[in-house]
């Protein structure tokens, strides 16, 4: 048996508290959120400064399922645009998750404090997702969960790289999923509809994302009814099901040919949902081409063209006509509500899903 460890009646090998501490220093809690609390934790051979996440076993299954869920899934997770897993430990009590500490901040807050986002910027953010979830979707991983707050810039001074986090909600696509996870807003319609799904429900998520970046609101929601009670959520579960945004003047008036990925991304019709490898190759084709010019460029002494358009642009794609939804909008039950999700997560042995106080409301960055 390992020095510091505890063997339990189970057979099982637990670490000590002393195992954790002796290694890390812990400093004082940054955040509470629902499953966990996180904090900065020192490297006390090296310096470095990591961030941990503390799972508390006493506060139900559903936190005990999460943590084993995020442990299992990050150690499989290897990718520059996944905050990657440092160290693990599992006492009697606690899990720890020690990980990449990301200093840039979310791309949330960043895009409120910053009081203006350039379609480049949201050109920039939405290529790294992608890519992420790209290499998610070929390990048969669905994130679950993907939302502006969990995404953040790597570093403070550079808002380049951007990482994808939390990952308690993520599983296996071994076959159709079936429980309802996630935030409200975020949530394509055959989880809303309580239908069997897979993959695509990230690249619908991801859709919403790149929809509240160019044009400062989110794609569904309500004004008339406070944000997280059972009416705002069902309004807003009918608005989904139904595919019911617009592309409102006058903040898409001058946006590029965005709009029609995101009609590709944001289809009911899961069947029209954009193959996110397509995107990806399109994006890396312009990229490499860049790379060329520049070089090109630098060789000959001629300085690279000037772009035609003032602000840079997500490629272009063919129009496709979406069709009628491919089911009529329910009347969502009371148990649609987020806390009857995390009802049915408890009753299926998944992890609950998790609903930010900072959810995207509407007028964030109006007249951006």
């Amino acid at each position: 048996m390992p020095f510091g460890c505890l063997a339990l009646r189970d057979g099982r090998t637990y670490d000590t508290i002393s195992d954790v501490t002796d290694k890390y220093e812990f400093g004082q809690v940054l955040r509470a959120k629902e499953f966990c609390e996180l904090c900065l934790a020192k490297d006390r051979q090296t310096d470095k400064v990591f961030v941990c996440k503390k799972f508390l076993k006493k506060d139900g299954r559903k936190v005990r399922k999460a943590a084993k869920n995020e442990i299992m899934i990050l150690k499989l997770v290897n990718h520059p645009n996944i905050l990657q897993l440092i160290d693990t430990f599992e006492t009697r009590k606690e899990y720890f998750i020690i990980q990449e500490l990301a200093t840039g901040g979310d791309v949330f807050d960043w895009i409120l404090d910053q009081g203006n986002y350039t379609e480049r910027d949201a050109s920039n953010v939405i290529r790294q997702v992608l890519e992420a979830v790209a290499y998610l979707h070929s390990l048969n991983i669905v994130h679950r969960n993907l939302k502006l707050e969990n995404l953040m810039y790597y570093t403070e001074n550079n808002h380049n790289k951007v990482v994808l986090r939390d990952f308690y909600l993520s599983r296996f696509e071994n076959g159709p999923i079936t429980e309802p996870c996630g935030t409200p807003e975020y949530l394509a319609p055959e989880v809303v509809a309580r239908h069997r799904y897979g993959r695509p429900v990230d690249c619908w998520a991801v859709g919403v994302i790149m929809f509240i970046l160019l044009s400062g609101n989110p794609p569904f929601y309500d004004e008339t009814e406070e944000e997280n009670t059972d009416l705002h959520n069902r309004i807003i579960f009918c608005r989904i099901v139904a595919g019911d945004f617009e592309f409102d003047s006058p903040y898409w008036d001058d946006i590029s040919p965005a709009g029609i990925l995101l009609h590709h991304m944001v289809a009911v019709d899961t069947s029209l949902s954009f193959l996110i490898r397509q995107f990806i190759s399109k994006l890396h084709l312009e990229h490499q081409a860049k790379l060329k010019t520049r070089s090109t460029s630098a060789t000959t002494g001629t300085p690279p063209p000037l772009p035609t358009s003032p602000r840079p642009v997500l490629p272009s794609l063919p129009h496709i006509s979406i069709p009628p939804p491919a089911y009529p909008p329910p009347s969502p039950p009371t148990e649609a509500s987020p806390q009857a999700l995390g009802e049915q997560e408890d009753r299926d042995g998944q992890a609950a899903p998790a609903h930010s106080s900072q959810s995207p409301r509407p007028g964030i960055g109006r007249g951006l």
